[in-house]
């Protein structure tokens, strides 16, 4: 056999079957894939090998197609038990948030643009009453992360001059987001103040200059200092920075709207907290425990949040329709006081013990297989570190607890589990019920593959 045997691409796309693939591929694509086909059988004929029938081929081309154009961004079933996970998109959004946004990307929209009076408007309208009701602050402006949130406002407010932190807030999390890397960006001085383990207000007092701006106050987030510990509360640092006319800004990172403590949890932060205790501007998430799509909220003072509202960067960092929908929606749940039952976050944090375990159970029975076990869940998202959640588990003992977990990413819709203690789990509580079937139905094709027993 030879490389003569191999068909020519004009003679390929013209055979059986290759109609079929231009009029689902288009015709440019479906012939980059011929050719590719054919150079990678012409490399398989030159290492000895038969040359593929012409359908051998066109099946090869189909699938190569079909590869290029798979979506990378895919649905996944969170079985994990982390509530708000960061490679798996964070918060779900709730009912109301998806369809606002369904709504809005369907046609034109009110985006900016003022009914009543026919003329322009401002985007910022759509969030800030309800920011406004909800914290008690006297403006609020979106941007499109809390990351953006805090280097707008350092870069609008402190730009060449300094910033005060405590040497126990220069942290790092996800994805390598630096306190002292975001303040550089922002062209402003970072002045440390205190130590690793313990700053005192006179550590800020005594580093105030002529150039000091700002005083930054950065939540741990997503980890904890224990031990010899000190740092000034927020309301003490209020109190200093109104000594001095210096404004601070206080970073929650995640942010919560409701107590954390009543659901068993430590107590988070929470944004009408800051605005109580007088700090100038407040940052937060809005795809943490606010259960909203991806967004960075400041709250505060109404002249320090237009100062950045008029900021160039502002227009740079400014949230899309989607994302003021979907968030429009979210704090509507809180208005209504009904975050709890309609925010998936919420709703998985005050799970009830009980029903995870029925649900557990249920699941034990239907598929055959696995043990119910208690477990903790996780809240996630940089949020309450080393704080867990009582919850139960359907539990598989099996020799391959890595292959199992890979086998269960490649299903429809991928399963994404968790290994624990040489066992791989699934906990219910961050699976819900519009997701059960499909869960249940994945598993079982795994455990029918690998013949009545898990790998």
């Amino acid at each position: 056999m030879s490389l003569r045997d191999l068909p020519s691409v004009d003679r390929l796309i013209q055979m059986e079957g290759a109609e079929g693939l231009i009029a689902a591929f288009g015709r440019s694509l479906t012939l980059q894939a011929v050719r590719e086909s054919l150079e990678t059988a012409r490399a398989a004929i030159r290492e000895g090998q038969s040359p593929p029938e012409p359908a051998e081929l066109l099946s090869e081309t189909r699938a190569m197609l079909e590869s290029w154009l798979a979506p990378t961004l895919r649905p996944v079933i969170n079985a994990t038990g982390v509530i708000i996970h960061t490679n798996l998109g964070r918060a779900p959004l709730s009912r109301a948030a998806r369809q606002a946004m369904q709504q809005v990307a369907a046609g034109y929209s009110t985006l900016e643009y003022d009914l009543p009076r026919g003329l322009r408007g401002n985007r910022d309208q759509h969030t800030e009453q309800l920011l406004q009701r909800l914290t008690g602050a006297e403006a609020g402006l979106v941007v499109n992360n809390n990351a953006a949130a805090v280097l707008l406002a350092l870069t609008a407010l402190a730009r060449r001059k300094e910033v005060l932190v405590s040497r126990t807030q220069l942290i790092e999390i996800g994805g390598g987001f630096r306190i002292p890397e975001i303040l550089k960006q922002s062209g402003t001085k970072l002045v440390e103040v205190g130590t690793t383990n313990r700053t005192h207000l006179k550590d800020y007092r005594s580093a105030i200059s002529e150039r000091t701006a700002l005083i930054l106050l950065a939540h741990h987030s997503n980890f904890k200092i224990i031990g010899f510990t000190a740092e000034p509360s927020l309301s003490e640092l209020v109190e200093l920075g109104r000594e001095h006319d210096l404004p601070v800004l206080h970073d929650l990172g995640s942010g919560s709207l409701l107590d954390t403590s009543a659901y068993g949890l430590g107590a988070e932060p929470m944004v009408q907290e800051s605005v109580r205790a007088g700090a100038a501007l407040t940052t937060f998430s809005g795809d943490k425990l606010l259960g909203g799509p991806q967004a960075g909220i400041l709250v505060g003072q109404k002249g320090l949040i237009d100062r950045l509202r008029r900021h160039p960067m502002a227009r740079a960092v400014r949230p899309d329709k989607l994302c003021l929908a979907a968030l429009s929606a979210t704090l509507l749940h809180y208005v209504r006081e009904e975050a709890e039952a309609e925010i998936p976050v919420w709703s998985m944090i005050a799970a009830n013990e009980l029903q995870l375990r029925q649900r557990a159970e249920s699941w034990r029975q239907q598929l055959g297989h696995g043990d119910v076990t208690q477990g903790r869940s996780t809240v996630g998202g940089g949020s309450l570190p080393e704080e867990t959640l009582p919850t139960w588990l359907l539990s598989f003992n099996v020799a391959h607890p890595t292959d199992f977990a890979r086998r269960l990413r490649e299903v429809d819709p991928p399963i994404i589990a968790r290994i624990e203690a040489g066992r791989l789990v699934i906990d219910p509580r961050t699976v819900p019920p519009e997701e059960q079937d499909a869960l249940l139905s994945g598993i079982a094709s795994v455990l029918r593959e690998s013949g009545g027993n898990p790998p």
